[in-house]
Protein backbone atom coordinates (compact mmCIF):
# COMPACT_ATOMS: atom_id res chain seq x y z
CA UNK A 1 0.00 0.00 0.00
CA UNK A 2 1.32 3.20 -1.01
CA UNK A 3 0.32 7.23 0.09
CA UNK A 4 0.73 9.99 -1.84
CA UNK A 5 4.10 10.68 -3.95
CA UNK A 6 6.86 10.85 -1.36
CA UNK A 7 5.13 9.55 1.08
CA UNK A 8 6.03 6.39 3.07
CA UNK A 9 4.55 3.00 2.38
CA UNK A 10 2.16 1.52 4.56
CA UNK A 11 0.89 -2.27 5.71
CA UNK A 12 -2.45 -3.34 5.40
CA UNK A 13 -2.59 -3.32 8.95
CA UNK A 14 -1.58 0.59 9.52
CA UNK A 15 -5.07 1.53 10.80
CA UNK A 16 -4.69 -1.53 13.21
CA UNK A 17 -1.74 -0.52 14.35
CA UNK A 18 -2.94 3.31 15.02
CA UNK A 19 -5.74 1.38 16.69
CA UNK A 20 -3.87 -0.36 19.00
CA UNK A 21 -1.41 3.24 19.73
CA UNK A 22 1.62 1.78 18.23
CA UNK A 23 4.78 4.43 17.78
CA UNK A 24 5.14 4.57 14.14
CA UNK A 25 8.47 4.87 12.46
CA UNK A 26 10.12 5.75 8.92
CA UNK A 27 12.01 1.79 8.21
CA UNK A 28 13.44 1.54 5.07
CA UNK A 29 10.48 3.61 2.94
CA UNK A 30 7.78 2.23 5.49
CA UNK A 31 5.64 3.04 7.98
CA UNK A 32 6.33 0.59 10.69
CA UNK A 33 5.30 0.21 14.73
CA UNK A 34 8.25 -0.06 16.57
CA UNK A 35 6.53 -0.44 19.80
CA UNK A 36 2.65 -0.34 21.17
CA UNK A 37 4.06 -0.05 24.76
CA UNK A 38 7.29 -1.53 26.42
CA UNK A 39 9.69 -2.68 24.13
CA UNK A 40 11.14 -5.26 27.08
CA UNK A 41 7.67 -6.20 27.99
CA UNK A 42 6.98 -6.85 24.09
CA UNK A 43 10.50 -9.07 24.07
CA UNK A 44 9.73 -10.86 27.13
CA UNK A 45 6.48 -11.76 25.56
CA UNK A 46 7.70 -13.34 23.03
CA UNK A 47 10.50 -15.48 24.97
CA UNK A 48 7.43 -16.84 27.32
CA UNK A 49 4.40 -16.57 25.74
CA UNK A 50 3.71 -14.78 22.00
CA UNK A 51 4.08 -12.11 19.94
CA UNK A 52 2.70 -10.87 16.66
CA UNK A 53 4.38 -8.94 14.50
CA UNK A 54 3.43 -7.21 10.79
CA UNK A 55 6.65 -8.05 8.79
CA UNK A 56 4.34 -6.99 5.68
CA UNK A 57 7.05 -4.48 4.33
CA UNK A 58 9.29 -7.75 3.15
CA UNK A 59 9.19 -8.35 -0.06
CA UNK A 60 8.95 -11.48 -2.58
CA UNK A 61 9.76 -12.66 -5.50
CA UNK A 62 8.74 -15.63 -7.44
CA UNK A 63 10.63 -17.72 -9.79
CA UNK A 64 9.03 -20.29 -11.73
CA UNK A 65 9.92 -22.53 -15.00
CA UNK A 66 11.85 -25.15 -16.34
CA UNK A 67 14.83 -22.75 -15.51
CA UNK A 68 13.76 -21.61 -11.72
CA UNK A 69 15.85 -23.84 -10.19
CA UNK A 70 18.85 -23.44 -12.18
CA UNK A 71 18.22 -19.67 -11.90
CA UNK A 72 18.07 -19.92 -7.71
CA UNK A 73 21.15 -21.92 -7.70
CA UNK A 74 23.61 -19.87 -10.16
CA UNK A 75 22.33 -16.79 -7.52
CA UNK A 76 22.43 -17.95 -3.93
CA UNK A 77 25.19 -19.85 -2.20
CA UNK A 78 22.84 -22.61 -0.77
CA UNK A 79 22.16 -25.66 -2.39
CA UNK A 80 18.59 -25.26 -3.36
CA UNK A 81 18.30 -28.67 -4.68
CA UNK A 82 18.09 -30.33 -1.30
CA UNK A 83 14.95 -28.88 -0.87
CA UNK A 84 12.18 -30.80 -1.61
CA UNK A 85 8.48 -29.10 -2.04
CA UNK A 86 7.28 -27.52 1.25
CA UNK A 87 10.90 -26.51 2.48
CA UNK A 88 12.42 -23.48 3.16
CA UNK A 89 16.33 -22.66 3.31
CA UNK A 90 18.13 -19.36 4.92
CA UNK A 91 20.41 -18.44 1.88
CA UNK A 92 22.36 -15.12 0.30
CA UNK A 93 22.05 -13.83 -2.97
CA UNK A 94 26.17 -13.06 -3.57
CA UNK A 95 27.70 -10.91 -5.67
CA UNK A 96 30.98 -11.30 -7.96
CA UNK A 97 33.10 -10.86 -4.32
CA UNK A 98 31.16 -13.02 -2.44
CA UNK A 99 29.61 -10.31 -0.67
CA UNK A 100 25.83 -9.64 -0.13
CA UNK A 101 22.90 -8.94 -2.17
CA UNK A 102 20.63 -9.58 0.39
CA UNK A 103 20.66 -12.81 2.64
CA UNK A 104 16.89 -14.17 2.10
CA UNK A 105 14.60 -17.48 2.46
CA UNK A 106 13.85 -19.93 -0.52
CA UNK A 107 10.63 -21.47 -0.21
CA UNK A 108 10.40 -24.05 -2.75
CA UNK A 109 6.52 -24.81 -3.39
CA UNK A 110 7.01 -27.20 -6.63
CA UNK A 111 9.77 -28.55 -8.05
CA UNK A 112 10.02 -25.84 -10.52
CA UNK A 113 8.45 -22.64 -8.72
CA UNK A 114 10.19 -21.01 -5.85
CA UNK A 115 9.37 -18.03 -3.72
CA UNK A 116 12.26 -15.75 -2.54
CA UNK A 117 11.67 -13.55 0.41
CA UNK A 118 13.62 -10.58 0.63
CA UNK A 119 14.47 -7.26 2.88
CA UNK A 120 12.33 -4.44 2.53
CA UNK A 121 14.93 -2.11 1.95
CA UNK A 122 16.30 -4.44 -0.82
CA UNK A 123 13.31 -5.76 -2.57
CA UNK A 124 13.92 -3.65 -5.80
CA UNK A 125 17.90 -4.51 -5.96
CA UNK A 126 17.26 -7.65 -5.45
CA UNK A 127 14.30 -8.29 -7.96
CA UNK A 128 16.29 -6.25 -10.83
CA UNK A 129 19.73 -8.73 -10.01
CA UNK A 130 17.62 -12.01 -10.26
CA UNK A 131 15.72 -10.77 -13.43
CA UNK A 132 18.90 -9.29 -14.39
CA UNK A 133 20.50 -12.94 -14.72
CA UNK A 134 16.99 -14.58 -15.83
CA UNK A 135 17.36 -16.83 -19.33
CA UNK A 136 15.87 -19.14 -21.12
CA UNK A 137 12.46 -21.00 -19.51
CA UNK A 138 11.99 -19.07 -16.64
CA UNK A 139 9.74 -16.58 -15.59
CA UNK A 140 10.94 -13.84 -12.49
CA UNK A 141 7.80 -11.68 -10.77
CA UNK A 142 8.04 -9.54 -8.37
CA UNK A 143 5.05 -10.34 -6.68
CA UNK A 144 5.57 -8.35 -3.08
CA UNK A 145 2.17 -6.20 -3.62
CA UNK A 146 0.54 -10.00 -3.60
CA UNK A 147 1.59 -10.72 -0.39
CA UNK A 148 1.13 -9.30 3.07
CA UNK A 149 3.31 -11.19 6.03
CA UNK A 150 2.48 -11.88 9.57
CA UNK A 151 4.65 -13.67 12.08
CA UNK A 152 3.71 -15.02 15.35
CA UNK A 153 6.65 -15.70 17.70
CA UNK A 154 6.93 -17.68 21.27
CA UNK A 155 6.70 -20.79 22.64
CA UNK A 156 2.85 -20.46 22.94
CA UNK A 157 2.97 -19.78 18.67
CA UNK A 158 2.21 -23.18 17.20
CA UNK A 159 -1.40 -23.38 19.53
CA UNK A 160 -2.71 -20.11 19.00
CA UNK A 161 -2.01 -20.62 15.32
CA UNK A 162 -3.59 -23.96 15.50
CA UNK A 163 -6.85 -22.50 16.60
CA UNK A 164 -7.07 -20.91 13.55
CA UNK A 165 -6.27 -23.42 10.88
CA UNK A 166 -7.18 -26.81 10.00
CA UNK A 167 -3.55 -27.36 9.20
CA UNK A 168 -1.42 -30.09 11.33
CA UNK A 169 1.15 -27.62 12.36
CA UNK A 170 3.19 -30.42 14.35
CA UNK A 171 3.43 -31.64 11.22
CA UNK A 172 5.63 -28.75 10.10
CA UNK A 173 8.96 -29.31 10.79
CA UNK A 174 11.38 -26.14 11.58
CA UNK A 175 12.08 -24.37 7.21
CA UNK A 176 9.17 -26.49 6.17
CA UNK A 177 5.95 -25.04 5.71
CA UNK A 178 2.34 -26.12 4.15
CA UNK A 179 -0.42 -23.76 2.06
CA UNK A 180 -3.66 -24.25 3.68
CA UNK A 181 -5.48 -21.42 4.65
CA UNK A 182 -6.33 -19.47 8.34
CA UNK A 183 -9.31 -17.77 9.30
CA UNK A 184 -10.96 -19.11 6.27
CA UNK A 185 -8.32 -17.59 4.10
CA UNK A 186 -5.60 -18.96 2.26
CA UNK A 187 -2.30 -18.58 3.46
CA UNK A 188 1.30 -20.38 3.37
CA UNK A 189 2.07 -21.29 7.06
CA UNK A 190 5.56 -21.31 7.87
CA UNK A 191 7.80 -22.74 10.60
CA UNK A 192 10.53 -19.61 10.45
CA UNK A 193 11.17 -16.63 12.41
CA UNK A 194 13.50 -14.06 12.80
CA UNK A 195 13.24 -14.25 17.09
CA UNK A 196 15.22 -17.65 18.14
CA UNK A 197 11.92 -18.79 19.25
CA UNK A 198 9.38 -21.39 17.90
CA UNK A 199 7.02 -19.99 15.72
CA UNK A 200 5.08 -19.32 12.11
CA UNK A 201 5.42 -16.93 9.36
CA UNK A 202 2.41 -16.42 7.81
CA UNK A 203 1.98 -15.19 4.13
CA UNK A 204 -1.82 -13.67 2.96
CA UNK A 205 -3.33 -11.46 0.43
CA UNK A 206 -2.78 -8.46 1.79
CA UNK A 207 -6.65 -7.48 1.61
CA UNK A 208 -7.00 -10.45 4.06
CA UNK A 209 -4.23 -9.40 6.91
CA UNK A 210 -5.93 -7.17 9.17
CA UNK A 211 -9.02 -9.64 9.32
CA UNK A 212 -6.43 -12.23 10.25
CA UNK A 213 -4.56 -10.45 12.52
CA UNK A 214 -7.12 -9.20 14.61
CA UNK A 215 -8.62 -13.08 14.89
CA UNK A 216 -4.84 -14.01 15.88
CA UNK A 217 -5.11 -11.19 18.65
CA UNK A 218 -8.42 -12.11 20.01
CA UNK A 219 -7.28 -16.56 19.63
CA UNK A 220 -4.12 -15.54 21.62
CA UNK A 221 -5.57 -13.17 24.15
CA UNK A 222 -5.87 -15.48 26.71
CA UNK A 223 -2.12 -17.17 26.45
CA UNK A 224 -0.22 -13.86 26.43
CA UNK A 225 0.00 -12.84 22.63
CA UNK A 226 1.21 -9.30 22.43
CA UNK A 227 1.16 -7.18 19.46
CA UNK A 228 5.28 -6.61 18.92
CA UNK A 229 7.44 -4.12 17.06
CA UNK A 230 10.20 -3.57 15.65
CA UNK A 231 12.30 -2.67 18.55
CA UNK A 232 11.52 -6.34 20.25
CA UNK A 233 12.13 -7.80 16.51
CA UNK A 234 15.21 -6.30 16.59
CA UNK A 235 16.35 -6.93 20.50
CA UNK A 236 15.06 -10.83 19.90
CA UNK A 237 17.09 -11.28 16.79
CA UNK A 238 20.37 -9.81 18.26
CA UNK A 239 20.46 -12.24 21.25
CA UNK A 240 19.56 -15.06 18.70
CA UNK A 241 22.53 -13.61 16.93
CA UNK A 242 20.84 -13.68 13.92
CA UNK A 243 21.97 -10.60 11.33
CA UNK A 244 20.59 -7.65 9.80
CA UNK A 245 21.43 -6.23 6.72
CA UNK A 246 22.71 -2.70 6.54
CA UNK A 247 24.16 -3.52 9.79
CA UNK A 248 26.03 -6.68 10.44
CA UNK A 249 26.14 -7.67 6.61
CA UNK A 250 25.72 -5.79 3.36
CA UNK A 251 27.87 -5.71 -0.05
CA UNK A 252 30.49 -5.30 2.00
CA UNK A 253 30.90 -8.18 3.44
CA UNK A 254 31.50 -11.67 2.48
CA UNK A 255 29.42 -14.75 3.69
CA UNK A 256 32.32 -16.40 5.22
CA UNK A 257 33.36 -13.43 7.07
CA UNK A 258 29.88 -13.06 8.25
CA UNK A 259 30.23 -16.42 10.12
CA UNK A 260 27.53 -17.97 8.02
CA UNK A 261 29.89 -21.04 6.63
CA UNK A 262 27.23 -23.25 7.26
CA UNK A 263 24.87 -21.96 4.07
CA UNK A 264 27.82 -22.10 1.52
CA UNK A 265 27.56 -25.13 -0.35
CA UNK A 266 30.67 -24.97 -2.27
CA UNK A 267 30.42 -28.77 -3.66
CA UNK A 268 27.09 -28.17 -5.37
CA UNK A 269 28.84 -26.13 -8.34
CA UNK A 270 29.13 -22.94 -9.57
CA UNK A 271 27.05 -19.79 -8.42
CA UNK A 272 28.14 -16.21 -8.58
CA UNK A 273 30.90 -15.08 -5.64
CA UNK A 274 32.05 -19.12 -5.30
CA UNK A 275 35.17 -18.91 -7.10
CA UNK A 276 36.62 -15.40 -4.50
CA UNK A 277 34.63 -17.41 -1.51
CA UNK A 278 37.32 -20.45 -2.28
CA UNK A 279 40.03 -17.97 -2.35
CA UNK A 280 39.30 -16.50 0.60
CA UNK A 281 38.27 -19.83 2.46
CA UNK A 282 41.83 -20.86 0.87
CA UNK A 283 44.24 -17.97 2.38
CA UNK A 284 41.78 -17.37 5.94
CA UNK A 285 39.33 -14.42 5.76
CA UNK A 286 40.66 -11.25 7.00
CA UNK A 287 38.03 -10.58 9.62
CA UNK A 288 35.47 -12.15 11.34
CA UNK A 289 31.46 -11.45 12.92
CA UNK A 290 32.06 -11.76 16.21
CA UNK A 291 29.41 -11.42 19.45
CA UNK A 292 30.76 -10.11 22.64
CA UNK A 293 29.41 -9.35 25.89
CA UNK A 294 30.19 -6.02 28.39
CA UNK A 295 32.14 -6.47 31.13
CA UNK A 296 32.45 -2.48 32.20
CA UNK A 297 29.14 -0.70 32.22
CA UNK A 298 27.80 0.97 29.26
CA UNK A 299 25.79 -0.76 25.92
CA UNK A 300 27.20 -0.93 22.44
CA UNK A 301 25.74 0.93 19.77
CA UNK A 302 25.90 0.77 16.08
CA UNK A 303 28.79 2.40 14.59
CA UNK A 304 31.28 2.78 17.67
CA UNK A 305 34.43 1.29 17.67
CA UNK A 306 36.24 -1.93 19.02
CA UNK A 307 39.95 -1.39 19.85
CA UNK A 308 42.21 -4.69 20.70
CA UNK A 309 44.86 -2.84 23.09
CA UNK A 310 43.91 0.06 22.77
CA UNK A 311 44.27 -0.21 18.05
CA UNK A 312 41.55 0.05 16.21
CA UNK A 313 40.20 -3.06 14.57
CA UNK A 314 36.97 -2.99 13.65
CA UNK A 315 33.18 -1.27 14.61
CA UNK A 316 29.74 -2.45 16.27
CA UNK A 317 27.62 -3.11 13.86
CA UNK A 318 24.39 -4.38 16.23
CA UNK A 319 24.38 -3.98 20.21
CA UNK A 320 21.91 -3.45 22.67
CA UNK A 321 20.93 -4.56 26.48
CA UNK A 322 19.51 -7.44 25.88
CA UNK A 323 16.65 -8.16 27.89
CA UNK A 324 16.03 -11.66 28.40
CA UNK A 325 19.95 -12.46 28.96
CA UNK A 326 20.35 -9.44 31.05
CA UNK A 327 23.45 -8.23 29.81
CA UNK A 328 24.73 -5.65 27.50
CA UNK A 329 25.62 -7.87 24.65
CA UNK A 330 27.11 -6.70 20.51
CA UNK A 331 28.08 -8.23 17.25
CA UNK A 332 30.94 -6.40 15.19
CA UNK A 333 33.71 -7.75 13.01
CA UNK A 334 37.32 -7.68 14.05
CA UNK A 335 40.37 -9.27 12.95
CA UNK A 336 39.99 -13.21 12.51
CA UNK A 337 43.00 -13.30 14.94
CA UNK A 338 41.52 -11.76 17.48
CA UNK A 339 37.88 -13.21 17.46
CA UNK A 340 38.95 -15.65 19.61
CA UNK A 341 36.11 -16.55 22.65
CA UNK A 342 37.76 -14.94 25.78
CA UNK A 343 39.84 -12.28 23.69
CA UNK A 344 39.34 -8.95 25.74
CA UNK A 345 38.01 -5.70 23.55
CA UNK A 346 37.52 -2.34 24.40
CA UNK A 347 34.38 -0.80 22.92
CA UNK A 348 34.49 3.07 23.02
CA UNK A 349 31.13 4.33 24.00
CA UNK A 350 31.70 8.00 24.26
CA UNK A 351 35.25 8.61 23.96
CA UNK A 352 35.28 6.16 26.73
CA UNK A 353 36.71 2.72 26.81
CA UNK A 354 34.90 0.31 27.62
CA UNK A 355 35.98 -3.38 28.73
CA UNK A 356 34.15 -6.52 26.78
CA UNK A 357 34.98 -9.91 25.95
CA UNK A 358 34.19 -12.08 22.84
CA UNK A 359 31.71 -14.87 23.42
CA UNK A 360 30.35 -17.32 21.86
CA UNK A 361 27.36 -17.02 19.79
CA UNK A 362 24.30 -17.02 19.37
CA UNK A 363 23.31 -15.09 23.32
CA UNK A 364 20.48 -17.18 23.76
CA UNK A 365 19.14 -20.82 22.33
CA UNK A 366 15.57 -21.39 23.45
CA UNK A 367 15.25 -24.30 25.91
CA UNK A 368 14.50 -27.71 23.70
Amino acid sequence: MTGAAGALRTTPLIDLHRELGARLVEFAGWQMPVQYGSILEEHQAVRQAAGLFDVSHMGEIEIRGGGALALVQRLTCNDAARLEPGAAQYSALTTAKGTFVDDILVYRRAREEFLLVVNAGNAGKAFAWIAGHAEGDVEVVDASARWAQLAVQGPRAAAIVQSMTAVDLGAIRGYHFAEGSIGGVGAILSRTGYTGEDGFEIYLPPEAAATVARQLLRAGAGAGLRPCGLGARDTLRLEAAMPLYGNDIDETTTVLEAGLSRIVRFEKGEFVGRGALVRQKEIGIPRQLCGFEMIDAGIPRHGYAIRVDGREAGTVTSGTLGPWVKQSIGMGYVPAGQARPGQHVQIVIREREAKAAIVPLPFYRRPR
